[in-house]
């Protein structure tokens, strides 16, 4: 029993039927060695019980099924049903054994057992799950338990006599009623090593009354219904039966009814029926609730995830998307025509500490402007051509209809239709817009000749299918969200808008509280909270007798620059002024480089050339006097002309100044330098050399970049781990365009980890699976082996982009592909893998506790407990420093590792890689070869849009 001694009901239910059918000296019959094998293709469960009497050519159960196989198909009571019949069989006459109506096992025994047994009539499973049993039990002729063996069926080859006692059914139903799903205990994966300091993180629990929970029932009517909302209706008009408070906080979807408490017997069982009239033809329909099973506190977390937003509708906050804002807390900037809502995002889910509510603050930036004033704008600036500048400002954007809080994408205008336009409603009748929205929500349309904006909506029928229909909005009632590229490069808008939105810890924990006091308060949320059985702890999960939630601070790392210069790393994990004073580690003399700029930005480009002639010797970079390039206008085809002129095999980079930043002329630069004619290309607005007193210090940065892109390293960290590889995948969608994914892979070259080699997979648009992984990952493992003349004994793979319902679906399709690779280079090749996937794009905060109040953590927290998933190797970690709001932890995740790493060295080790991003002087959210892979993965899918030239991926041209 070995096999299955974690198996659900079945697997406990398959014990007790062996202890009953074996008796004391009773021999294992003939062929258990290959009945074994044939059942090796059965799953654990339930499934184990049918599937070990189906396949045995004896009747006696042998050890458990491999927990690998393709599980049986049908439902749980079918498989019960088709052994009770084989019990049955063989202790009255000898008779055939049903069969499932599955596919069968596979392998050589499977067909040597197939070829011998005759063919036996296949059972239809009635229902669902353990309704197939009941169903059966009940319609049975004469007798309501036992299930007679069919008639017309063959003899079968005789068997090996056995000694076995037949179990009555009511034994077996009342011992899968009674046994209790086991679960694996929660993944514990914590560090020891850092200072440990208290800490709080934006979690609350979920406490669960003892007597209450979830029950589920089916519903069945008869006839059958097509309609959800018929269904909804009937069932609700038998408020009487199933109690107007269970009617009011029930969930149904139609076939699975949720209640928090148990009805009583006599409407759940199989003969008590409940009649009704239907709501539209007055004929009779009977309804059966079928008691299934009280769920346990793991399955419910959806509902609990229902349960919330319905309790976001009481309390009056407007959902738009996934997150809910209040509307009546609005903070309105005039002076930018903006206003902010204030919200709320939550989501239940089970942690290692529990069933917990993750709850953090959330804003959404407005603007004041409807598409009809901003029609208006354009039209009076440049009446000659407006309908083109109005198409590329409106079409693709996101608005708002306040009306109904709702967001659309506007996908066209119709300059030919107007608000007095008719359109057909779902009833048959014809009205005009104008009506419509008078009629439906009291608004005045005032402009009646304005045109009408298209949105293309996907709606999902009954039957799951997805159609795409087109709305028509009115620009007057249509407000514009989000921020335009002119307002982002703003300083005073961003300011003025980031006194709100960014929120300190204190003030993010305060905003918490009075969440939960708003529901707790709130007499219809506590109710609804209250008839399932659920209460919200008044504060937040922290350390206390029986939660441990504390937090550790690794250690700070040390900068290795030039000359094996080591630079004390700071509680700020940041060396800004320690690169002005120190050598590079790897510098790239620039001997021989172009300049390309306009007339009007001679100035800007002699400053630049200066500048960089006085910093590049201080990092240990000569640079000598480039070739300059003069244009006589700033047109995308004289930079184009100019470009293929300039670049000669010789050249090492090229500079181009341009005195504006316009995005069809970068891409054609870029799309030129690194595709066509490879060469390191750097664009620099002259806007950014205009500011005199911190000159020194842009040319600063650009100058290292340059060095970057040219092959050269600028600082380091300790690497213990010899001969390891690290790997970092993003991937880009071109959401606007609707055109290709495109998946960056980037790995590092030597034993410090500063060297890198890129490549990029181009695939279908809105995919995010890479198929490409195993020929990138070869190519990888052969650069490293031409670098260090041997291939990594360890390789750390950090995956960016993917969300928690992916998790699965990585672990199965991409890391086997990198498993898949490593017969490619060597039969007996078998490196250690360890796979990270990193996510950003989380609710999660973690506060510090200091003094009574609460701080941002300092670079290097590592939380690994509590909050942590259930059923993944997972930690959070803050990496960087933050100055204004609060920090945002990442969220990493262990979905394969054959390395056997302790938890404090894939913690250690996936901080040092956030030191090593050569854009900034300081730690970075993600590790660097993950922030790599997002620069190169952007770069080629915004800009070059097409694979990048062989002779540049050891670099990091991308920067």
């Amino acid at each position: 029993m070995e096999g299955i001694g974690r198996g659900g009901r079945g697997a406990k239910l398959l014990e007790a039927l062996r202890a009953q059918q074996r008796r004391p000296g009773s021999e294992e019959p003939e062929g258990s060695q290959q009945s074994t094998e044939v059942k090796s293709g059965f799953s654990r469960g339930r499934g184990v019980l049918f599937a070990e009497q189906h396949a045995a050519p004896s009747q006696e159960f042998t050890e458990a099924p491999s927990r690998d196989a393709p599980p049986v198909s049908g439902g749980r009571g079918h498989k019960l049903m088709a052994l009770m019949a084989q019990q049955k069989s063989q202790t009255a006459t000898p008779g055939p054994s049903l069969t499932a109506a599955g596919p069968a096992a596979t392998g050589p025994s499977a067909a040597v057992a197939a070829a011998a047994a005759p063919p036996t009539p296949a059972v239809r499973p009635v229902g669902r799950g353990r309704a197939a049993l009941y169903e059966a039990l009940r319609s049975m002729p004469g007798t309501s338990r036992g299930i007679p063996s069919p008639a017309s069926a063959p003899t079968p080859a005789p068997t090996p006599k056995v000694s076995q006692t037949a179990v009555p059914v009511e034994s077996l139903t009342r011992k899968m009623e009674q046994v209790e799903i086991e679960r694996k205990p929660p993944v514990v994966f914590m560090g020891e090593q850092g200072e440990r300091i208290p800490a709080t993180a934006n979690y609350v629990r979920l406490a669960v009354q003892p007597d209450k929970g979830v029950f589920e029932y089916e519903v069945r009517f008869t006839p059958t219904l097509d309609s959800k909302i018929i269904r909804s209706k009937i069932l609700n008009s038998h408020s009487e039966h199933i109690g107007r408070c269970k009617t009011r906080c029930k969930t149904f979807d139609g076939v699975t009814l949720y209640l928090p408490m148990k009805l009583p017997e006599e409407v759940t069982t199989l003969t008590a029926t409940l009649t009704s009239n239907h709501p539209v033809d007055n004929s009779p329909v009977t309804t059966k609730i079928i008691f299934k099973r009280k769920k346990n506190l793991h399955e419910c977390v959806h509902l609990y995830n229902v349960l919330f937003k319905r309790i976001m509708g009481i309390l009056e906050l407007a959902r738009i998307g996934r997150d809910t804002f209040d509307p009546h807390a609005a903070r309105v900037i005039p002076q930018h025509k903006l206003e902010v809502w204030p919200g709320y995002v939550t989501a239940v889910d089970e942690y290692e500490g529990g069933i917990q509510l993750c709850c953090d603050t959330s804003h959404r930036v407005l603007r004041t402007q409807t598409v009809l004033d901003v029609i208006a704008e354009i039209s009076s600036r440049n009446p000659a051509a407006f309908k083109d500048h109005i198409m590329k400002t409106v079409i693709g954007a996101s608005v708002l209809t306040r009306y109904n809080n709702k967001i659309y994408r506007v996908d066209d205008i119709a300059w030919d239709r107007s608000p007095n336009d008719s359109f057909d409603t779902t009833s048959g009748d014809t009205i005009t817009y104008c009506y419509y929205y008078k009629k439906q929500y009291g608004l005045e349309i005032k402009d009646l000749r304005q045109p009408l904006l298209i949105s293309k909506v996907k709606k999902k029928l009954q039957n799951q299918e997805k159609i795409e229909q087109l709305i028509c909005l009115v620009p007057e009632l249509c407000f514009m969200t989000g921020l335009t590229d002119e307002m982002r490069s703003d300083f005073k808008v961003m300011k003025d808008i980031a006194t709100y939105t960014r929120v300190t810890p204190n003030q993010r924990q305060g905003s918490l509280k009075t969440f939960i006091e708003r529901v707790m308060s709130n007499d219809r949320a506590k109710s609804l909270l209250e008839d399932w059985g659920l209460k919200l702890e008044p504060s937040t999960v922290e350390l206390t007798a029986t939660v441990e939630l504390t937090a550790r601070v690794v250690k700070n790392e040390d900068i290795i620059f030039g000359g094996n210069r080591k630079v004390p790393g700071s509680q700020q994990a940041e060396w800004s002024g320690a690169l002005s004073r120190n050598l590079v580690i790897s510098a790239i003399d620039l001997m021989s480089w172009v300049l390309l700029r306009t007339a009007r930005d001679l100035r800007y480009g002699n400053d630049f050339i200066d500048t960089m002639q006085k910093v590049g010797p201080q990092m240990g970079i000569q640079i000598a006097q480039p070739s300059v390039v003069e244009l006589r206008d700033d047109r995308t085809e004289s930079y184009v002309r100019a470009l293929r002129e300039s670049i000669r095999p010789n050249v090492q980079i090229v500079v181009i100044i341009c005195p504006t930043a316009r995005d069809d002329r970068y891409s054609a630069i870029k799309r030129i330098c690194c595709s066509e004619m490879p060469v390191a290309s750097q664009v620099i607005n002259s806007r950014t050399l205009s500011k005199r007193e911190k000159l020194r210090n842009i040319v600063q940065k650009i100058a290292l970049q340059i060095n970057c892109k040219l092959g050269g390293t600028l600082w380091a960290v300790q690497v213990p781990l010899d001969n390891l590889m690290v790997v970092g995948i993003d991937s880009y969608h071109d959401t606007l365009r609707k055109g290709s994914s495109v998946a960056a892979i980037v790995s590092s070259l030597n034993k410090s980890v500063t060297r890198w080699y890129s490549q990029v997979s181009i695939q279908g648009p809105g995919q995010e699976w890479v198929d490409s992984l195993r020929a990138c990952f070869i190519s990888s493992l052969k650069k490293y082996h031409e670098v260090n003349h041997k291939f990594p004994d360890k390789i750390i793979v950090y995956r960016d982009g993917i969300g928690d319902g992916q998790l699965a679906v990585c672990r199965d399709y991409e890391v086997p592909q990198f498993i898949n690779c490593f017969p490619n280079i060597n039969p007996s090749y078998s490196p250690k893998l360890t796979f990270i996937v990193c996510q950003k794009r989380i609710n999660t905060r973690i506060f510090a506790q200091k003094n009574g109040s609460l701080d941002n953590p300092p670079p290097g927290t590592v939380m690994d407990n509590t909050i942590t998933r259930r059923d993944w190797v997972d930690f959070f970690l803050v990496s960087q420093n933050v100055r204004q709001g609060t920090v945002s932890p990442t969220h990493y995740v262990v979905i394969h590792d054959t390395s056997s790493m302790q938890a404090d060295h894939i913690q250690r080790m996936t901080y040092k890689m956030c030191h090593l991003y050569y854009n900034w002087p300081g730690t970075v959210r993600v590790p660097a070869p993950c922030q790599y892979a997002h620069k190169l993965a952007h770069l080629i899918g915004q800009n070059v849009r097409k694979e990048h030239s062989d002779k540049l991926s050891d670099r990091l041209f991308f920067l």
